[in-house]
């Protein structure tokens, strides 16, 4: 089916309903009042119905025009939204990046600058992988990243300071070891612990890492941080857990243990790119936000 009006019509009523007036329309579109007047009586013809009335020495739109034209503002919307997707296709702007995010990393850290970020580019979709230990150093040594939130930086890649994490021991308020106000390792062996399990490793189980202490005669291993935060909630165990989580999450359900010579510990985390020179142009302008916020946040 042949469409009967264009775009340019569509945007010449959109002009004259926010400018008030045909001449100012006309001049800001760089057109002249004749021109105007002829689009709009031609668009009038084509659909059928009155759009534009004067009032007042004004150029107002009917009730008709009104209405057709708000369903004529997200066409047009989209249809600069095309425009600008073209012009950033043609300069080999990316339609899809991938960021990993180590575990430990506040989602908060990567969600905020991604949200200024995509209110500038609306053509880059992205990819959010979570890493940990082992999994999180493949995903940049085997470039499947075009931007990583690491702990350690990885041998032969260049990283940037991002943050630092604080890890706290954790244990449901109504388990026994909450009562005591101080525990050492030998309270925590009897108890069950909760660990992260190393989420990489699939081609070479020996590149399996493990962190931190681990000698608990029963340890109860899951996926991520929110299945340990649950886990430890229900009074199945202690975990170490960051406190970033704890702070948000956690109200009187839990409470942080002190543990002699072992109350907490902090993780740096780094920004790298894994692909280097081979970075494309729209990840590497959210790798210079999000380093800029890194930065703020350091400082």
């Amino acid at each position: 089916m042949r469409l009967k009006t264009t775009l340019d019509q569509w945007l010449t009523l959109q002009e004259i309903d926010r400018a008030g007036s045909i001449q100012a329309a006309a001049t800001n579109l760089n057109k002249s009042h004749t021109t105007l007047i002829y689009a709009v009586k031609k668009l009038e013809e084509q659909l059928g119905v009155s759009l534009v009335e004067v009032q007042k020495r004004r150029a107002v739109l009917t009730e008709e025009g009104q209405a057709l034209l708000r369903r004529a503002n997200a066409m047009l919307e989209q249809a600069r939204d095309l425009e600008v997707m073209s012009e950033q296709i043609a300069k080999g702007i990316e339609s899809e990046i991938t960021i990993a995010i180590d575990h430990l990393c506040d989602p908060a850290w990567l969600y905020h600058p991604m949200a200024e970020y995509l209110s500038q580019n609306s053509t880059t979709s992205i990819q959010v992988v979570e890493t940990s230990l082992s999994k999180t150093q493949e995903m940049v040594t085997s470039e499947q990243a075009d931007i990583a939130i690491i702990n350690l930086p990885v041998t032969n890649y260049p990283a940037e300071a991002f943050g630092v994490i604080s890890m706290v021991p954790v244990i449901s308020s109504h388990h026994p070891l909450a009562q005591k106000t101080s525990l050492c390792f030998g309270d925590l062996s009897t108890a069950s612990q909760i660990v992260v399990r190393d989420l990489g490793g699939e081609r070479d189980r020996n590149s399996k890492q493990d962190i931190g202490w681990l000698k608990s005669r029963q340890r109860i291993t899951v996926d991520n941080f929110d299945h340990a935060f649950r886990a430890v909630e229900q009074g199945v165990g202690f975990c170490r857990l960051p406190e970033h989580i704890v702070k948000s999450r956690a109200g009187d359900s839990m409470v942080v243990l002190s543990i002699e010579n072992a109350e907490r510990y902090q993780v740096p985390l780094h920004l790298t790119l894994p692909k280097g020179v081979k970075t494309g142009p729209a990840a590497k302008c959210f790798y210079d936000m999000l380093l800029n916020a890194g930065r703020k946040r350091l400082n």
